[in-house]
């Protein structure tokens, strides 16, 4: 027992002895670490005086430290960002659903902004404006070697007024300009409608209304088809919604999940992660669901897809999305400004990464560019003639009058389903899903 006692003692007065040898030099090193923070900082102000008392003309003061803060800011990643008390007011409007621009989101790849997705009803989209889009000039002015928020204030102005944005496409040979007319956006968070006998909810951002908004229009278009029973199922169209509030991605993916994990975020640090999960019930009482996301659904919409697409609860039909899998955190500084600094990484409930490889559909569907208008009227001219159409053709006589009252309605929703595979042959592709696992009757997306 007493060597015991005296080999612990031992250990422990070496256990000091080690201690005490690590920590003289970690002190050391700090200390120089330190001192060379400071000199950097009395670097930063040699420089700014430098400025304010050599520079070729005035400085407003203000705005130097905003551009170095910034800068500090950008350096990080295209996400992160310095506010200023006009950005942090612009910022609040944004996310309560209603402000004044173009209505394009966009994010800044090598020096080019570049356009993560236009808003649903706004200038840019009634413009043409595309998700992948670059914007390379705006009236005439290079966007390059300018920061993102720099690049974006060219492009706000009095509603009303025009702007030309110069746009380079992948598929367009050679760079075109777009004139397009700012106005006040007023986003419809969801918008829901029923094709065919499926409920179709488009989702165009992520703001305070997204959730009761979807909630409201569900019900609505369920009670309209007479119950949940005469419905095959939902489409959750997610393409070029670039994204929004955390909490209402989380609320979304819950109103069709009725346990688990939706999101998980890391920070730098093990104790900075968080993890949401579903609470019980179903809006869609377990109707099958087809996800649609393209290369614009960016952020919170990568997050509801990547939910359900985990726990099997919906087929995702499109192509990849955009890959922000980045959390920004907004941070309140004096004088009303604040800094949006990157915090943190979202995973999926299988602990995949969003970030910069986005989700993958489960069904790859590309969306045709829309035709010219020749194409159309020439494809029209050369519809085929049947027997109906000759002069004197003899009527059908074996059917009812109730029985061709029936042809011709089905011959109506054949139309309509057809005239949707022009308009939107992704959203015809999802439907024609839903009818299919409606026609098989109850099944689980886990036998796919």
């Amino acid at each position: 027992m007493k060597k015991l006692i005296l080999a612990a003692a031992g250990g422990a007065v070496l256990g000091l002895l080690v201690t005490s040898q690590v920590a003289g030099p970690l002190l050391a090193q700090e200390a120089k670490n330190n001192a060379s923070v400071y000199e950097q900082l009395d670097l930063f102000g040699d420089i700014f005086e430098r400025i304010r008392g050599g520079y070729v003309e005035e400085v407003d003061d203000k705005a130097l430290i905003e551009a170095a803060i910034d800068g500090m800011l950008t350096s990080l990643d295209p996400h992160s960002s310095y506010l200023s008390p006009d950005d942090a007011a612009r910022m609040r409007v944004q996310t309560s659903g209603e402000f004044g621009g173009l209505g394009i989101e966009v994010t800044q790849e090598e020096g080019w902004v570049k356009v993560v997705a236009p808003m649903d009803g706004t200038p840019a989209d009634a413009a043409g404006i595309l998700a992948g889009d670059y914007i390379t000039a705006v009236d005439g002015e290079s966007v390059l070697g300018l920061t993102l928020d720099d690049a974006v204030n060219l492009m706000r102005g009095p509603v009303g007024s025009e702007i030309i944005v110069t746009v380079v496409r992948e598929d367009e040979a050679e760079p075109f300009d777009v004139s397009i007319i700012r106005d006040t956006i007023k986003l419809t968070a969801v918008r829901s409608r029923t094709e065919g006998s499926a409920v179709v909810l488009r989702v165009t951002t992520f703001n305070d209304q997204t959730f009761p908004n979807l909630k409201e229009g569900m019900e609505k278009q369920i009670a309209e088809a007479g119950g949940i029973d005469n419905v095959d199922g939902i489409v959750l169209d997610l393409r070029n919604n670039p994204g929004g509030l955390l909490n209402q991605a989380i609320r979304v993916s819950d109103a069709f999940l009725e346990a688990g994990e939706i999101v998980s975020t890391r920070g730098r640090f093990s104790n900075d992660g968080e993890r949401f999960n579903a609470e019980p019930g179903d809006l869609a009482d377990g109707k099958p669901i087809v996800v649609l996301i393209n290369g614009g659904s960016a952020s919170a919409s990568e997050i509801v897809a990547g939910a359900l697409q985990d726990h099997r609860r919906a087929i995702i039909v499109g192509t990849n999305s955009f890959g922000k899998g980045s959390v920004q955190t907004v941070i309140p500084l004096r004088g009303e400004g604040a800094m949006r600094l990157t915090t943190a990484r979202y995973y999926t409930p299988s602990g995949r990464s969003i970030q910069a490889l986005g989700i993958s559909p489960d069904i790859i569907v590309e969306q045709p560019r829309p035709r010219p208008q020749d194409e159309e009227e020439a494809e029209e001219n050369e519809r085929t003639r049947t027997e109906a159409d000759l002069r004197g053709s003899l009527d059908n006589d074996s059917l009812t009058e109730e029985e061709l009252l029936q042809i011709e309605e089905d011959r109506t929703r054949a139309e309509a389903a057809a005239q949707l595979r022009e308009d939107d042959y992704q959203l015809a592709y999802a439907i024609d899903i839903l009818k299919g696992l409606n026609a098989l009757g109850p099944t689980s997306l886990d036998e796919r």
